[in-house]
């Protein structure tokens, strides 16, 4: 089975794609919408894609939705597309959430709807479940997640991405990494 995280935002959406072998980050592939032209390109396990231009919020929403349909197609098998068993983590909301909440809201409900759409099933646990699976602490920052990102994976994406740890698309490719893995241990068989 392929399982899926998806750290779903309006700047900077990630998702990571797990094949269905053992966990590892050799089993995964990391994607990443971003505005930032050095962020662009293939930087071996993550893909950073040039943000789209759009007119209005809901066409945005939709360029969203779809690029994240276009990632999950990328990763079946041609011959199965999205009938691939495949099983989807979107990180839930956030209960301290401020500003434009409705537009968030807005966003992800499109995307939940296109996934029950297309019968994939998924599963939206709240950030503090995600977090405590990553580093024992639910209230862990981005900075304790990126920490326990390179402590399992010996991969360093601010090094790598040559950015902040706790700005953009790191935090959201670690946050996608784990939400993916959150996903493949809820769902493996006991």
């Amino acid at each position: 089975m392929i399982h899926v995280g998806v750290d779903y935002s309006m700047t900077s959406p990630a998702v990571c794609i797990h094949d269905g072998g053992d966990w590892s980050i050799e089993n995964c592939k990391i994607h990443y919408l971003t505005s930032t032209k050095k962020f662009e390109g293939n930087f071996g396990f993550c893909v950073g894609h040039s943000y789209p231009i759009y007119k209005d919020p809901e066409e945005r929403f939709d360029i969203i939705s779809s690029w994240v349909f276009s990632i999950l197609e990328k990763h079946c098998p041609v011959e199965t597309g999205l009938n691939t068993p495949m099983f989807v983590t979107i990180e839930g909301y956030s209960m301290g959430s401020r500003g434009r909440v409705f537009h968030i809201a807005e966003n992800t409900g499109l995307l939940k709807h296109k996934l029950w759409k297309h019968h994939i099933p998924f599963d939206t646990p709240a950030p503090t479940s995600v977090k405590k699976f990553a580093t024992g602490k639910g209230n862990a920052n981005k900075e304790r997640m990126h920490e326990c990102f390179v402590a399992e994976t010996s991969i360093n994406p601010s090094e790598v991405l040559n950015s902040k740890v706790d700005g953009n698309p790191v935090s959201d490719v670690v946050d996608a990494y784990f939400m993916c893995k959150y996903g493949f241990d809820q769902n493996k068989p006991k």
